[in-house]
């Protein structure tokens, strides 16, 4: 067997392994944990979020211009994950930082100065594309909460936590972006129905 290469971050030669059979998994840095471990429940969900986003991407309908940013989200997703998956206190790993959260916040003042005010709350929905956009947001929320309860019980990296924050906040604007270059009217929340 060859030795893997710097720029080659993985080499997965089988991908059942039987280790879990028994409800534990190890985490990054080799320890045993439960299944049931808030950090395995925390980047499971961040996976589930990232699943989302590949139906997104999927979408034909998805303006260009988002496919974007959205794909380094993605590839950003793989960081939290792993960031999360190694305690917080073990050094010289992957973490997510600020530079990360910072181009989040660019893309969303970009898109979002080209937006309408809100007025009212909005409903998921519009464009397939938008309203796909609207779960993934939601995804990501579930996300975040799972992420807190595993900095309660662990401690974690902080800026996982703002990260997945401004992301739904990304993601929001996006979808309602997805709306307006399609021409869409927005579905608004109509108090009383």
């Amino acid at each position: 067997m060859s030795s893997r290469r710097r720029d080659e971050p993985v080499r997965l030669t089988r991908i059942y392994t039987r280790a879990g059979d028994g409800g534990e998994t190890s985490l990054g840095d080799g320890s045993r944990v439960p299944k049931l471990d808030c950090r395995i429940g925390a980047f499971g969900t961040v996976d589930e979020l990232n699943s989302s986003l590949g139906v997104v991407l999927a979408d034909p309908g998805l303006p260009e211009r988002l496919r974007g940013p959205l794909e380094l989200v993605q590839n950003d997703l793989f960081d939290v994950g792993a960031d999360l998956c190694v305690p917080f206190g073990v050094t010289d790993r992957l973490r997510v930082e600020q530079s990360s959260i910072d181009r989040l916040e660019r893309v969303c003042d970009e898109l979002n100065g080209e937006l309408p005010m809100l007025k009212s709350f909005i409903l998921p929905g519009g464009t397939g594309a938008s309203a796909r956009l609207h779960v993934a947001r939601t995804t990501c929320r579930r996300a975040e909460r799972d992420a807190v309860a595993a900095n309660e019980e662990n401690g974690i990296n902080p800026l996982v936590l703002a990260y997945l924050n401004r992301l739904s906040d990304l993601l929001f604007i996006a979808a309602r972006t997805a709306n307006a270059e399609a021409g869409r009217e927005e579905p608004l929340w109509k108090p009383g129905g």
